[in-house]
């Protein structure tokens, strides 16, 4: 293998993981500063040499000192996927195009829009059709306002808004709608009853379908929050379906398939969500093309428990599997000789 050198020592640039299902994305970008804040690839070598290898404060001022990591767009911890990381020019990574693919729960809704969360109602979901979703994904593509979910950490006045709507506080305006792009909707598989995946156990008290009802009055018309029972039926799962969109950056996928759920006639919810694109950076990168490919979470979980040995090339493991996919943004090319 052709030994990659570089002109310069270190580098800024970008790379992609594959982010598990699981942890939040804070909590990985913690876990890799502990990786990259003792890598001579990031940082100063005579930095290292007067600090020596040790564990990296993950805030405040000293952190900030010691490396700058960030990421370009939040992926929710049910999420996998595209996840990039680097110190600049993330901000073309949160607007530029993503793609995902998404699997539905029709029936039920919950605080979060997706499987993480406590359901708030149930809806019948029998009547539901292909042919009928497959009508409905029309009002979802191309340029759509879409409000994103109460339960978020998105401020009003100073205040989240899950604060709102757990405390039954009256919202003092609605949720500013923010306009985005879809620019492909598609249903990629009907699994029907075919599935695992069942509803949360978790439900709201009658409590707090109340206090959610209070906070969305005078912004909704009539915010009734109440359960709407199946006709008695047979005891199948119910109705998932897999989606694949391709989207601006700032889409809520949780609320497309929240709303989506509402113009069939019944609920919904995301239960897997996977992000297979993020501008270049792809789960399976076009052969023949400029994509990057994103380094397996495991290679880092892996040189968190031991770096291993160094290579001939100067490099350990996880150090040269991002090698492999970076981009570079301030130093010169990297120099591969024989």
């Amino acid at each position: 293998m052709p030994k990659v050198t570089f002109p310069q020592l270190p580098v800024s640039g970008l790379f992609a993981i594959a982010k598990p299902s699981g942890p939040t994305s804070m909590s990985v970008i913690n876990d890799l500063k502990q990786l990259v804040g003792n890598s001579r690839l990031f940082v100063e070598a005579d930095k290292l040499e007067k600090r020596g290898k040790g564990k990296i404060p993950t805030k405040g001022k000293r952190a900030r000192e010691i490396v700058k990591i960030g990421q370009g767009g939040t992926l929710d911890p049910l999420a996998d996927g595209v996840s990039e990381k680097g110190p600049k020019r993330l901000n073309e990574f949160l607007d530029c195009v993503k793609e995902y693919r998404t699997t539905a729960l029709l029936g039920c809704e919950t605080d979060t829009y997706d499987s993480e969360g406590s359901r708030v109602r149930v809806a019948p979901w029998r009547h539901v059709t292909r042919e009928a979703v497959e009508s409905a994904l029309n009002k979802f593509r191309g340029e759509i306002h879409q409000a994103p979910p109460i339960f978020s950490a998105l401020k009003m006045e100073g205040r989240p808004l899950y604060d709102y709507a757990r405390k039954g506080i009256p919202l003092p305006r609605p949720i500013e709608k923010r306009k985005v792009t879809i620019h492909s909707l598609d249903i990629l598989e009907w699994k029907g009853s075919a599935h695992q995946f069942c509803w949360p156990e978790k439900e709201f008290t009658s409590d707090e379908k109340n206090a959610m009802q209070k906070a969305l009055e005078g912004v909704e018309e009539n915010p009734i929050i109440r359960d709407e029972l199946e006709p008695a039926g047979g005891d199948e799962s119910p109705t998932a379906f897999v989606l694949s969109m391709k989207v601006s950056g700032g889409t809520y996928v949780r609320s497309i398939v929240h709303d989506l759920g509402h113009a069939v006639g019944s609920a919904a919810h995301v239960v897997t969500l996977t992000r297979s694109r993020q501008g270049r950076f792809a789960l399976e990168p076009a052969a023949d093309s400029e994509d990057k490919g994103c380094v397996p979470w495991d290679v880092f979980s892996r040189a968190s428990e031991s770096e291993g040995d160094v290579g001939e090339d100067g490099w350990t493991q996880w150090e040269r599997e991002v090698i492999d996919r970076l981009e570079i943004v301030e130093s010169p090319k990297l120099q591969k000789t024989s």
